[in-house]
């Protein structure tokens, strides 16, 4: 018998696969198609033929752990220890799933703010706790009402995605205040923060779970290297939480993964002395620009981008089509491929909308938009 009887294939595999098959251009899925940095393809080439082939600690290549502390105080003025509070994953989604897996037991309740990505429920599920879906409101704000009464005493973790996929929402100082009111309320409940965008915001800087003193002793950080370094095949991010939970974490990681990808960590531990994460925000915010100047003339209504490198828009003034049926059209019918948010709802709720991965170079951009504006 299944232990996820209701788990298909990921929506994100279904289209891209589809857009291999139609030869489409595929603005679906998360990843990057421009070239990495060449400092850091230039560190790996050099390291490819040293010392750096076996096992790592079973938390990480110490000098990485520095770094990470070091990249947490200078993004947030947060002081952690990087020995007991840092632990590098093989990507964020293996940091959110162990981070789960650790600290949720059976007949726990996690909440979960829809739209959500997909990778939240499974390990809830396999946990045999229950997770409780919680809708944002239309335009993708919080609904702190709504999710004080999804609490309950079994509440153990709520799980934000800050800036958040597949809107491009951030969360503002007035959702971190109704957050601290709600948790004095359930003083066990944990905070599962996923920022792995946290360096990909525009015209506002999102607030980091890092900066907000009462979350720092009850919250689990998770971030990726991959999304921030254009490297998401390199599958390597990195989780922060205070010293008694991490103790837990590491406890699953060591048999999950036991450690990450050596050369990886030791090439991105050398990157980061070179490399100004800061700038991130303003090389995707070109990109952004430029994807909703090319779209201007489509009969697409772009929705706010805040962050991230996804670009929601609705299609309402061009099919009644529900998002998937869209979707699947949209690759056969018109060569191009993205994601519809629909799957993103536990009860796939269908608001006609549908999201770009901008993320792409500009020839890709402007093949996309080209086909996209003829519809």
């Amino acid at each position: 018998m299944s232990k996820l009887p209701n788990v298909t294939t990921s929506i994100f595999s279904v289209m891209s696969k589809m857009a291999a098959e139609h030869n489409a251009i595929n603005l679906s899925q998360g990843f990057p198609n421009f070239p990495v940095d060449e400092r850091l393809t230039d560190i790996i080439a050099k390291l490819a033929k040293e010392n750096v082939h076996q096992y790592t600690p079973m938390a990480g290549y110490p000098p990485l752990m520095d770094q990470i502390a070091k990249l947490v105080y200078t993004s947030y003025n947060r002081k952690i220890n990087p020995e007991s509070e840092v632990l590098v994953t093989a990507g964020a989604t293996q940091g959110i799933f162990t981070s789960i897996l650790a600290l949720v037991k059976s007949g726990d309740e996690v909440v979960i703010l829809d739209p959500s990505y997909d990778s939240y429920e499974s390990p809830v599920l396999l946990c045999h706790a229950k997770p409780v879906r919680v809708a944002l409101n239309d335009d993708y704000t919080p609904n702190w009402e709504t999710i004080e009464k999804a609490f309950s005493a079994k509440t153990k973790m709520i799980i934000i995605n800050n800036p958040h996929n597949p809107t491009g929402k951030i969360l503002t100082d007035e959702d971190f205040l109704q957050l601290e009111k709600l948790l004095s309320k359930y003083p066990k409940a944990l905070v599962l923060s996923d920022e792995v965008y946290e360096y990909i915001t525009f015209e506002e800087k999102h607030i980091s779970a890092h900066t907000i003193e009462f979350l720092l002793d009850r919250c689990i950080m998770v971030s990726s290297f991959g999304k921030s370094f254009h490297i998401t095949g390199w599958k390597i991010g990195y989780t922060v939480a205070p010293e008694y939970l991490m103790k837990e974490i590491k406890k699953v990681h060591q048999f999950l993964v036991f450690s990450v990808n050596s050369i990886s960590q030791v090439a991105i531990s050398h990157y980061l002395d070179v490399v100004d994460v800061q700038l991130l925000g303003k090389f995707y915010q070109e990109k952004r620009d430029y994807f909703q100047k090319l779209l201007q003339n489509s009969r697409f209504e772009l929705k706010p981008c805040e962050g991230t490198y996804f670009q929601v828009a609705s299609y309402t003034s061009i099919s009644n089509d529900d998002d998937v049926t869209f979707c699947k059209k949209l690759i056969t019918d018109h060569g191009v491929a993205a994601i519809p948010i629909s799957t993103f709802y536990s009860d796939h709720k269908d608001q006609k909308l549908i999201r770009f991965c901008f993320a792409k170079d500009n020839l890709t951009l402007e093949a996309a938009a080209k086909k996209l504006c003829e519809i």
